[in-house]
């Protein structure tokens, strides 16, 4: 079996990496490493929670070192330079990446500093002013000071576009074209993406020179180890049915995804009124309540974190048990991103979808997408009308955002959205016959026949639209 020793990286990324527990590089690590040493530009697919982090950090971090070497062992970046960018989506994500960075370079001297939207930018301006290694940015806060003069593009050697897929689908794709155009012709490309689109592709024949191409797993694949499920319910009682699942199975540390800001902020008071802790996350939110709430639920202080899509690609959590999708998202690639946060780097996970009348179309495109038909199981007590007639949702508009930084640098959407227990995941089972059991006989949910007084089990592929 191959060890993180075996791929060419220097002793002190290996005592890093080996203090900070991990000892067998994942596929994608295994893969992209020594493709990214080679200096050759890279594109790469993985799904979420495969460890990609790691896989450009490292040889990033060794690629620095290198550069270094052949210009001169003290060569520092010029002052408001930087030579290697990371680019990202969110807040979320552009943290969590700069904290590998640092991790993983904590003995190489090497500089690295993140900047995004929501803060103050006078600190970040002192960070840059006597020029980083390495930069982790989203990019409307990295034009914010571009227009400002206080960095430099200049001597950038290495550009890495992490969540490439999500930047496009959030309108930064002429941020990027700014950011690009100010970047030496001579650099290093890697562009990593959870899926991959035409867009995507058309991106990649653009910025990319001959790239390595890396697909560790089926593309628009979910993880396999994610066991995921589905609770027909009726819109109004979804609440009611998150309440009960987590206070009957002791979920201990649960991530909601709403479509909404308004909606998580709803779903947040109406916890706390059952009696369970919960804060929310996304757009609206300062960047000090967002820091707070992700702490707070990373380290077990808090049982449910509401998030919207703005968390879907910035949290990352070993061993997260539980993701819950309380609003199906109106994209599909959305409910890969979502679910990821669980199942991250082998370790098992459970994704439960409440899905109402209203979202069975949604439904079915996410199904279309994972090529896979996701088990449902009615829970005795919250069992759905079968007559409900579904009502509108609003989608998105279609196509890219428009791209604007009026207060939206930091990353969060370009346009409105549509409206524990650490073991391994177990089956939903609470005994038949009994208000909150898990349905184990065939049936078909929305199909038009009333439901009987024993729980049931189907296939959602066999379910009418009502």
């Amino acid at each position: 079996m191959t060890s993180f020793s075996d791929l060419g990286l220097a002793q002190e990324i290996l005592r890093a990496v080996s203090e900070h527990g991990y000892t067998t590089p994942t596929p994608i690590q295994l893969q992209a490493i020594p493709a990214v040493l080679t200096g050759q530009d890279l594109l790469a697919g993985a799904q979420t929670g495969t460890g990609k982090t790691a896989g450009f950090t490292l040889p990033l971090l060794q690629r620095l070192i290198s550069l270094s070497a052949e210009a001169g062992i003290n060569q520092r970046p010029a002052a408001t330079s930087i030579r290697a960018l990371i680019l990202t989506p969110t807040r979320e994500l552009a943290a969590q990446v700069e904290e590998s960075v640092r991790t993983y370079g904590k003995y190489l001297p090497l500089s690295s500093g993140v900047i995004f939207g929501g803060v103050g930018i006078n600190p970040q301006i002192k960070l840059l002013k006597n020029g980083v290694d390495t930069l982790v940015a989203t990019p409307g806060r990295l034009l914010d000071h571009i227009s400002q003069g206080t960095i430099d593009l200049s001597h950038v050697k290495i550009l890495v576009l992490d969540e490439a897929d999500r930047m496009l689908d959030m309108g930064f794709i002429r941020d990027i074209k700014k950011i690009l155009a100010l970047l030496p012709g001579k650099r290093q490309n890697l562009l990593f993406s959870a899926t991959f689109s035409t867009e995507i592709k058309d991106l990649a024949d653009k910025l990319l020179n001959s790239p390595a191409m890396i697909e560790v797993a089926r593309r628009n694949s979910t993880v396999e180890v994610i066991s995921q499920k589905i609770h027909p319910v009726d819109r109004d009682r979804k609440h009611p049915l998150l309440a009960h699942l987590i206070k009957t199975l002791n979920w201990s540390q649960v991530l909601v995804f709403t479509r909404t800001k308004h909606g998580a902020n709803k779903l947040v008071e109406q916890l706390e009124k059952a009696g369970i802790s919960s804060m929310a996350i996304h757009g609206n939110k300062s960047q000090s309540a967002r820091t707070k709430a992700l702490a707070e639920f990373k380290d077990g202080r808090l049982q449910v974190l509401v998030a919207t899509d703005i968390a879907a690609r910035g949290i990352d959590i070993d061993q997260l048990p539980h993701v819950v999708n309380y609003d199906l998202p109106n994209v599909p690639e959305d409910y890969v991103h979502r679910i990821g946060r669980t199942g991250r780097a082998g370790a098992g996970g459970e994704a439960i979808s409440l899905v109402c009348v209203d979202e069975l179309r949604l439904l079915a495109d996410i199904e279309k997408f994972i090529k896979r038909k996701i088990i449902s199981e009615v829970v005795v007590g919250f069992e759905p009308d079968l007559n409900a007639k579904p009502q509108p949702i609003q989608l998105r508009s279609q196509g890219h955002h428009p791209s604007s930084r009026s207060g939206t640098s930091s990353g969060q959407r370009r346009s409105p959205t549509v409206p524990g227990n650490k073991s391994a995941p177990r089956r939903t089972s609470l005994g038949q016959g009994t208000p909150g059991a898990v349905s184990t006989n065939p049936s078909r949910p929305y199909a038009g026949s009333a439901p009987s007084t024993t729980s049931r089990r189907s296939s959602s592929g066999n379910r009418g639209r009502g």
